[in-house]
């Protein structure tokens, strides 16, 4: 069922997938505008991911992915009050999630009539006066606001502002469904929750291993990053489940000599297989080899780099030695010669970048995996100077910048006092709030009343989606500020808003608006396109509409502000103070190509921790996972047919987005509905690549079987006794309950499943 296409990762399929996208959308010839100004310092930032730009590179500085998100907010579609008097809410949602999406730009304001099962238009003063009417009936304690890592800084701001004022301390955002990990493991252990390297770093870098992330697909600009690191003789590693075609072959879009002979280079040096959720395991065995070495006399750790700046190496020695590698190779899934190759080629490089996604982070011990990744860079100095450092790949634009501004649950009380001494007569909660997976839980239980959304699809988002949208449903009141229909808007609350927002592609008459990427560079994005609609508006501007219908602009002139971005950002530097550094002279800063570096004193080797020095943490092997657990529950016979399912997106998609039906990076074309399995695994359990079968999600905690009907048996260069579906197809499979210990992630990424055939 392959269809046997052995073309690179990139090359010419990428490009002609960005022509493809503009084409489909009926603009055509944008593309040139938009190669020519997204990621540039005079033109906007890409929707796409939080990767840094190159100010001053010659040619394009986007990707494939990047280019269908711009086409499809540049589209001249509209889902309009048109649109919605011709689709009830039912009909919408027996659609697929690409065609919602597809449907067009929201054009004007929408209130869900309950009547008619429709949105039907409603003016902006009313839309605002009847969100005011609806939230002042509701217990602020009740009601989450939602942030999605594509606002802006300008936009976030606003919003928790605007939440605190209110009273409500939910603030759930992005990071709590992808990289809440990171940040909590990086915060324990090196004082600073962001990754520590900058863009050149790359460039220095002898040695970079990629764990847990599939970049050619996710991350495109990483992956031509990754390519010209391996061109000029760097070394590539990549720890990750499946053999993805973009480490074994790739041609970068920019590279002539590819284009023209459609052939691409291996990237990855190696590609090791791990078993899913198996990271830590093989991450602590290259720790375990080190440790071996070391004391056999052989120099791996950087001894003055240990005693002057980290705290806990004799700790962690003793629990690695005390670690078997019998134990080590099972959760793994790798025979300890393939650890040693691995902990060999570490071990020789004199420079060394680490990288990771949500490979890592939607695990249940996704803390422990960083913590332990982060020890390797430790014992070896690989922090602090050119060409190393620990790098979280965020995948959102600005989901770094929404947490600078804080948008997250539990903020330090100096921003609190910032902002109240910023607003004179303004008062803000104190409460820590609701993170993403308590609000999704509040309302699959009706204890949250009330969800207000800047941006992003948080019913499919994360686990648990049919019973968080019927949840949804149930609410008093929803408010979606949105730039494209996407499936959490068909289920509104009582009262429930659709609010149509400008894009990055749209020129802002209030200026320019900012955003932070995955390297602490913040610079500004500037629209090209007049908006489809007089009747759209930046994200700033709703949220200020709504904070003074709701909360009057006694404190906070917030009309005024969102007049010109230049004034939210005043008021964001004088927050700032004592808070996060770099925000002094924010919009003299701004102007300069490129943006400004937020200081990260990790980077400098400046510790702020309790004991003022990197902490080597022990981390123990989990003695029982979620598999383990569930293969507990079932008679010894049954337990050697159960895989586990990790949840993946297609080539053809970004985050909830999906831009088509085809993954031809993994020879899927034409369908979604696909269960990936190892073929040796697929054939032991009888199964034929192409039939249909029902996946059987475990029981786990819960008690509840969950199932996934009529999917399509692909074979997959995956690791023995895993498997793979795409997001968020697969994601009714995730139980809420399932989480990263700490962090309360979806653990999206160690299902235990059944196959059987399908049901017809």
């Amino acid at each position: 069922m392959s269809h046997g296409s052995d073309q690179p990762a990139g090359g010419r399929g990428a490009v002609k997938a960005a022509l493809d996208a503009f084409s489909e959308q009926g603009i055509p010839l944008k593309v040139v505008r938009s190669f020519l100004k997204a990621n540039k310092p005079e033109g906007f930032d890409c929707p796409g991911c939080a990767f840094p730009d190159r100010p001053g590179a010659f040619g394009p500085d986007s990707c494939e992915q990047g280019q269908k998100a711009i086409a499809w907010e540049m589209t001249p579609k509209k889902a309009d009050a048109a649109f919605f008097a011709q689709h009830t809410l039912t009909e919408l949602r027996t659609w697929s999630n690409r065609d919602l999406e597809a449907a067009g730009r929201l054009t004007e304001p929408l209130r869900f009539d309950a009547a008619q099962d429709r949105y039907v238009p409603i003016g902006w003063g009313e839309a605002f006066a009847l969100a005011a009417e609806a939230m002042r009936a509701l217990a602020p304690e009740r009601v989450s606001f939602y942030a999605s890592g594509r606002s802006s800084n300008e936009a976030a701001f606003l919003w928790q502002l605007l939440a605190r004022a209110y009273g409500s301390g939910n603030l759930p955002d992005s990071s709590n469904l992808c990289h809440e990990p990171s940040g909590l493991a990086l915060k324990q252990q090196i004082g600073v929750g962001k990754g520590t390297a900058q863009l050149d770093d790359f460039e220095a870098a002898d040695c970079i291993l990629v764990v847990g992330q599939n970049p050619a697909t996710n991350h495109p600009r990483l992956m031509g990053t990754l390519h010209a690191a391996s061109k000029r003789g760097a070394t590539v590693l990549a720890l990750n489940p499946i053999v993805e075609r973009g480490f074994v072959n790739f041609a970068d879009p920019k590279d002539l000599g590819e284009m023209l002979t459609n052939t691409g280079r291996r990237v990855a040096k190696r590609v090791v297989p791990v078993k899913i959720g198996g990271d830590l395991a093989a991450l602590k065995g290259v720790a375990k080899q080190w440790f071996e070495w070391e004391f056999q006399g052989r120099s791996v750790f950087d001894l003055d780099f240990i005693h002057t700046h980290t705290q806990g190496f004799d700790a962690l020695a003793a629990d690695v030695k005390a670690t078997p590698w019998d134990a080590i190779e099972g959760q793994s899934g790798l025979p300890r010669a393939a650890i040693a190759e691995l902990a060999e080629e570490l071990a020789r490089a004199k420079a060394t970048l680490i990288t990771w996604c949500m490979g890592l982070t939607h695990h249940e011990h996704a803390v422990a995996t960083i913590q332990m990744l982060v020890n390797l860079q430790l014992l070896r100095g690989q922090i602090g100077r050119p060409g190393t450092g620990v790098v979280p790949v965020r995948g959102h634009s600005n989901v770094q910048g929404d947490r600078t501004m804080g948008c997250t649950t539990s903020v330090s009380e100096r921003w609190l006092a910032n902002q109240e001494d910023a607003f004179p007569g303004l008062r803000l909660t104190r409460a820590v709030g609701l993170d993403a997976t308590a609000t999704a839980q509040g309302l699959v239980d009706g204890s949250v009343h009330g969800l207000l959304s800047l941006g992003g699809n948080f019913g499919v988002a994360g686990a648990d989606a049919p019973r968080v949208l019927q949840g949804l449903s149930g609410t008093a009141f929803t408010l979606h500020i949105a730039t494209k229909p996407n499936r959490t808007h068909l289920h509104p609350g009582r009262t429930g808003l659709l609010l149509p927002c400008l894009s990055r592609t749209d020129l802002d008459p209030a200026g320019p608006i900012s955003v932070e990427d995955s390297m602490s560079m913040v610079h500004a994005s500037r629209g090209i396109q007049a908006p489809l609609s007089p009747l759209m508006r930046s994200e700033p501007a709703i949220v200020a509409g709504l904070g003074a219908a709701l909360l009057g602009e006694a404190s906070v002139r917030w009309h005024w502000l969102a007049e010109d971005h230049a004034r939210i950002r005043d008021a964001i530097e004088r927050c700032q103070r004592g808070v996060f550094d770099g925000f002094d002279g924010y919009n003299a800063k701004l102007q300069q190509p490129g943006g400004f570096w937020l200081p990260n004193a990790a980077a400098r080797r400046e510790w702020r921790t309790a004991s003022g020095k990197a902490q080597l943490v022990p981390q123990a092997l989990p003695a029982q996972g979620a598999v383990a657990r569930a293969c507990a529950q079932l008679p010894q016979g049954e337990r050697a047919q159960v895989l586990t399912l990790m949840t993946v997106r297609s080539h053809d998609q970004f985050n909830t987005t999906v831009y088509g039906q085809d993954d031809r990076y993994r020879n899927v074309f034409g369908t979604r509905t696909v269960v990936f399995v190892n073929e040796d695994d697929g054939r032991r359990l009888g199964l034929v690549e192409g039939q249909r079968v029902d996946v059987e999600g475990l029981p786990i905690d819960d008690g509840q079987t969950r199932w996934l009907r009529g999917f399509e048996v692909r074979w997959l260069a995956i690791a023995p006794g895993c498997a793979a579906a795409y997001f968020p197809e697969a994601t009714p499979l995730v139980p809420l309950g399932l989480v990263a210990q700490g962090a309360r992630t979806p653990a999206a990424k160690a299902l235990p499943i059944r196959l059987h055939a399908a049901s017809e």
